[in-house]
């Protein structure tokens, strides 16, 4: 039930929103955007006009705002108004049921029940995604059906296929609640699934599981039996793969045998897998009936095993198992690169972990969300590490040439930095704080203002230090920290908790522990200067040492002795009561009560939450091509050999292969061209029978009864069509790379031309006729004009006047704050970006006729430039601009503009385009005519980004320059992110105000956002062995791993399951052709391939299958596993020797020798 009725979407309790408000400096911003846009969209709409693509105008379209891109999609008038009407009042969640609500009750027309539900749950995905995702609600969706329960009610079943996926995890989910939405405006019944067709899904999903691939998230048959009881719709489709069930089959209200790879993605990623997240929407917009999805997030807390350890691929670590001291500990905070899922750790972290992490790495972590990408952050805590003989130092940039060569054990790891924001947006409890900096200024200023009235003098006075000495802690707690003497005058004269950097991992130790370390203390030589104890030594024990490792205080191990120097002996003594020697530990208190008790001092937890985490995919910046790369879109069948290669189709004069039948109207020549080369004229399309080969008028051939077709096999005479290509470009290039057939609905191809260029510039094309670079896609909102190679001076001209404090720009150390469209670039980009810039303008030359547009020569020429940034599961691209480069392999840009693209940088990658490139060549008529052929393709482009149309991850984004005493308090109440969501600004609670684009802070500062390594050591390291010994090497120089268990789930869920698996799709393998690549299940009686006449082979090898059984013997025996590992290897390698006879000479026995004749 919803509350009361559907009418909660407007009610009284809505705030109502005000009219978009903008700084005059935005707007001036957008409107130059626009401009260039629209010079950009000129040149292409003349280029275009000249008809040598499939049409005469740039076919990307436009979009201002997201309703206008869901009517665009949609096609439904007058609902893009209704939308806007709507979206000034109530939150897009909130629009998208209230639309799919008017649908229903014939707002938008009559329909039947079932096209009114259709279309109401299509369009109500689409607001609820943006309007970015077209494959979702036009090919996602199959239909929508109403159908009858075994009682005779009526229910709602919806029909999911493969490209929901592309909706996105939390949307995807939402499918089903939208149903039930209009379930209940239908005044239909609850799906009631029988005991038969809830096995049948579980049957289904694992089956999915072991043959096809996994899913994001591994779910046990209790939560899905759970959901699947429950769910109030039935969430179905259409087959996705050829594999059938073996049980529970020919139910009568289940259409097929085979997988729904759609419907089982939705009920595992969506509903199981993010149960916490869809239970957070539904709450805020007050829906009712789906409360058993607490049931499923309580059994998710149960899990023995975290999701980010369940499956372990060869080569890429565990850094620290689920909570395990030692490990990362959590720091609350967001970096100006971090957020948006991405977290931040110290640049030393990434060189201490043997390179393993670099800037845009993915980490795979225990919470709050699934895996992040890694940003340096060199604020927080760096590692603690033990040196070969027996030191213990704090990892620093003076010391890490000797980390490297001597680190026997890592201690650990140094701070992960997760913001609030990511805590909220994923719907978690937030772990206990540890005792950092900012909350310690935190305390301070909250003890300044109760017990001294906010009176600054007067609390210096008390502690005897200067009042601007206590200013400058509170004012910049990072740059500015107490020495030992302040800090301990602190604590005892304000009663404020010692301060963090004093501070020891003392909660890892026990009071017995405690009581061991503090007799060693009042045991040992103690050397005091100026009232400041500089030095403790003591004997080497390996209890007491043991103890010191665990608190993490650095010492040396000198002749048998233990020394402790610095400001650490100093901390160390007076927390453990040194001048208290009479104060006892009492065992019933617990460690840091007993501190505080002999120190006289408050001793706060300096780490109570750690984090675990492995690696996951590498950072990436690389060219996109095809595979095999293609430099043009036009087809050469069998002739170009395996290379597809054109020229060496014009060697031999002539091609047969499918394409375009176009007819002059003039003088009837027929042609593949847009204009007919006998009198200029334009063409137009003909429909041809496949069957009889005539040319027909309607979509149906009125003699064969069948579909006709736009297109038919023709003879192309390749060395005309090269030559007179060449002859307009004035280039031969030796190769020319096209397709073997088109896969177009109307096989059209590309112009020859545009292919002579891009091998002329080394660049390759994409299915949709454009050029594109990928990239990491990597969180920024504030930069340093030093770190992004551009010039004040370039950047005043782009419109950065001042930094983010509002001072004018004038030192490349300054701090400005980043626009929402623009992007800082890869350099590894910057050679491609050039090479393609030059191909459009040598085509506008060439081609077109027209004057060149970007005439490059520099990297610096290529700043200002408009790009399409585009996600693969998108239709829609949004519009960038280009201010800089980073040395790290990803994209730098705002939060907003990759939400936009509804990305956020937990790891993935996506496409940049040059903005002319894509209005230019791009074309619809290329894509490929089959179920999600839409998806990664800029149908659509977002000129400017409006914060309310975003995802709502962006508008839970944090934007605070601190977190308040109160939240810190707070997290050790086992308090949900969603509670204490006052506590801290976040972008929508600026909505209503200029300061929703501009104006954001960050909590922790950080020196360069290029800092510590660049690339992960997993890309450099080519052979499997080598990454497996670097991975197992890594654990065993990790306290927070343990390297026994790290074998174990590397053999079980990558070389065991990769052997088994390889073997099983040996015995069921296909056949090739090795010249035209057609594959064969069954071996052709000719024995060669009946299309070509080629030689065929396997698809599957015998080294495919062994490439990880030496691995896999080396791990058994190194890490002494149990005697099963031992023996499953045994029977795998007796299976391979018996499906190849291990190699041996097998005689073959003629029929009278077998029966043993004479």
């Amino acid at each position: 039930m919803l509350l009361s009725s559907v009418e909660f979407i407007l009610s009284s309790t809505i705030t109502m929103k005000t009219e978009n408000k903008m700084s005059w400096e935005y707007r001036d911003y957008f409107s130059r955007l626009v401009q260039f846009l629209d010079e950009i969209y000129e040149i292409a709409s003349k280029a275009r006009g000249k008809c040598f693509d499939p049409k005469p105008y740039p076919e990307i379209e436009m979009a201002n705002d997201l309703a206008s891109l869901v009517e665009g999609f949609i096609k439904l008038p007058g609902i893009a108004e209704r939308i806007r009407e709507l979206s000034k009042i109530v939150s897009r969640e909130k629009v998208a049921f209230k639309i799919a609500e008017e649908i229903v009750y014939g707002r938008f027309g009559h329909l039947s029940e079932e096209k009114a539900a259709d279309l109401a749950i299509r369009t109500a995905l689409a607001i609820l995604t943006e309007g970015v995702t077209a494959a979702v609600y036009s090919e996602g969706i199959a239909k929508v059906a109403i159908k009858t329960n075994m009682d005779g009610s009526r229910y709602l079943a919806i029909y999911l296929a493969g490209p929901i996926r592309s909706a996105g995890g939390t949307e995807t989910a939402l499918t089903p609640v939208i149903a039930d939405f209009v379930r209940q405006l239908l005044k239909l019944d609850r799906y009631k699934p029988t005991r038969e067709e809830i096995e049948r899904f579980i049957e289904e999903l694992r089956l999915y599981e072991r043959e096809i691939g996994r899913f994001q998230y591994s779910v046990s048959d209790e939560q899905l039996r759970l959901a699947l009881e429950h769910l109030p719709v039935e969430v179905t489709g259409t087959p996705s793969d050829p594999v059938e069930v073996s049980s529970y089959r020919n139910l009568p209200r289940i259409e097929t045998n085979r997988v729904r790879g759609g419907a089982l993605r939705v009920v595992n990623d969506g509903i199981v897998g993010r149960a916490a997240k869809v239970l957070a929407v539904v709450e805020d917009l007050g829906i009712r009936g789906w409360e058993w999805l607490k049931e499923i997030k309580e059994i998710e807390k149960s899990k023995e095993t975290p999701g980010f350890m369940e499956e372990v691929p060869a080569g890429r670590p565990i850094l620290c198992f689920p909570s395990r001291k030692g490990g990362f500990r959590l720091r609350y905070g967001r970096s100006r690169n971090t957020g948006l899922a991405a977290v931040g750790i110290h640049p030393l972290t990434m060189i201490t972990l043997q390179n393993f992490l670099a800037g845009g790495t993915q980490l795979k972590i225990e919470t709050p969300g699934k895996s992040g990408i890694v940003m340096p952050v060199d604020y927080i805590e760096p590692p603690i590490v033990k040196l070969r003989d027996g030191s213990v130092i704090r990892v620093s940039y003076e010391n890490i040439d000797l980390v490297r060569r001597e680190c026997e054990k890592i201690l650990f790891l140094g701070d992960i930095l997760i913001s609030f924001g990511d805590f909220l947006y994923n719907n978690k409890t937030l772990l206990p704080s540890g005792y950092t900096e900012e909350f310690w200024c935190e305390d301070l200023k909250k003890i300044i203002l109760e017990d001294f009235n906010g009176d600054l003098e007067k609390a210096a006075l008390t502690a005897g230090i200067s009042p601007s000495l206590l200013k400058s802690y509170m004012d910049d707690p990072f740059n500015n920290k107490p020495g030992i003497q302040e800090a301990i005058l602190l604590s005892k004269c304000l009663k404020v908790p010692l301060h963090p950097s004093y501070t020891y991992f003392w909660s890892s130790i026990s009071s017995e522990s405690l009581k061991k370390l503090r007799a060693w203390l009042l045991n040992s030589n103690i050397q005091v200067k100026g009232g400041l104890i500089t030095r403790v030594r003591g004997v080497l024990s390996v209890e007491i040492k043991e103890i010191l490792e665990e608190i993490c205080i650095p010492h040396k191990i000198i002749e048998g002795s233990i020394y402790i120097e610095g400001y650490d002996a100093h901390a160390f003594a007076i927390s453990l009561g040194f001048d208290n020697p009479q104060v006892e530990i009492l065992p019933n208190l617990s460690t840091l009560e007993n501190l505080s008790k002999i120190s006289g001092l408050i001793i706060r937890d300096k780490a109570p939450s750690f984090i675990g985490a492995r690696v996951g995919r590498p950072e990436k910046a690389k060219e996109r091509e095809m595979k095999p790369p293609v430099h043009v879109l036009f087809p050469v069948g069998l002739s170009g050999g395996s290379q597809r290669d054109l020229m060496k189709a014009y060697e031999k004069g002539t091609i047969r292969v499918d394409l375009v039948s176009r007819i002059c109207p003039n003088c009837q020549t027929i042609t593949f061209k847009r204009i007919c080369l006998a009198c200029n004229s334009e063409t137009i399309l003909r429909l041809i029978c496949p069957k009889c080969g005539r040319s027909v008028d309607e979509e149906d051939c009125p003699v064969c009864k069948v579909k006709a077709r736009s297109f038919c096999p023709q003879i192309i005479s390749t060395r005309d069509l090269i030559d007179e290509a060449c002859q307009r470009i004035g280039f031969t290039p030796e190769h020319i790379k096209g397709v073997r057939g088109l896969t177009n609905k109307t096989r059209t191809p590309e112009p020859i031309e545009k292919g002579i260029l891009r091998a002329k510039y080394n660049l390759s094309v994409y299915k949709d006729g454009t050029i594109r670079f990928d990239a990491t896609n990597a969180p920024l909102t504030h930069f340093k004009p030093s770190e992004i190679g551009v010039s004040i001076e370039k950047l005043k001209e782009l419109g950065y006047t001042h930094d983010y404090l509002g001072n004018p720009l004038g030192n490349p150390e300054q701090i400005c704050e980043l626009k929402v469209q623009d992007v800082i670039i890869p350099w590894k980009s910057v050679e491609y970006l050039m090479a393609t810039a030059n191909f459009v303008d040598e085509l506008l030359q060439k081609l077109y006729g027209l004057q060149p547009f970007y005439k490059i020569s520099k990297p610096q020429d290529l700043i200002g430039t408009l790009i399409i940034g585009l996600a693969p599961h998108t239709c829609a691209g949004v519009i960038g601009r280009i201010i800089g480069f980073t040395r790290l392999n990803v994209c730098f840009a705002h939060p907003f503009w990759h939400s936009a693209k509804r990305r956020d940088c937990d790891g993935d990658e996506d496409s940049i385009i040059l903005a002319l490139d894509a209005f230019l060549n791009f074309s619809r008529e290329y894509l490929p005519d089959q179920i999600g052929g839409i998806m990664d393709s800029p149908l659509f482009v977002i000129r400017t980004i409006m914060p309310e149309e975003v995802q709502r991850q962006a508008h839970e984004f944090d934007v605070a320059d601190k977190y308040p005493i109160a939240f810190y308090r707070e997290t050790f109440r086992n308090k949900s992110a969603r509670e204490l969501i006052n506590l801290i600004d976040i972008v929508k609670h600026r909505f209503d105000s200029e300061a929703r684009l501009q104006g954001f802070m960050f909590t922790i500062p950080t020196s360069n956002i290029e800092a510590g390594n660049r690339e992960s050591i997993y890309k450099t390291l080519k052979r499997m062995t080598d990454k497996l010994n670097a991975q197992l090497g890594l654990a065993e120089k990790i306290k927070a791993v343990d390297v026994q268990v790290v074998a174990e789930i590397v053999l079980n869920t990558h070389f065991i399951r990769d052997i088994s698996g390889n073997l099983r799709a040996f015995a069921t393998q296909s056949f090739r052709c090795k010249r035209c690549n057609k594959r064969f299940r069954r071996v052709p009686l000719k024995g060669v391939c009946p299309e070509c006449g080629g030689e065929l082979t396997l698809t599957v090898h015998r080294g495919t299958i062994e490439k990880y059984l030496e691995d896999a013997w080396r791990l058994v025996k190194k890490y002494g596993m149990s005697e099963y590992y031992a023996q499953r290897l045994t029977l795998i390698r007796e299976e391979i020797d018996s499906l190849f006879e291990s190699g041996k000479s097998v005689k073959q026995f003629n029929l009278s020798e077998f029966l043993g004749e004479n």
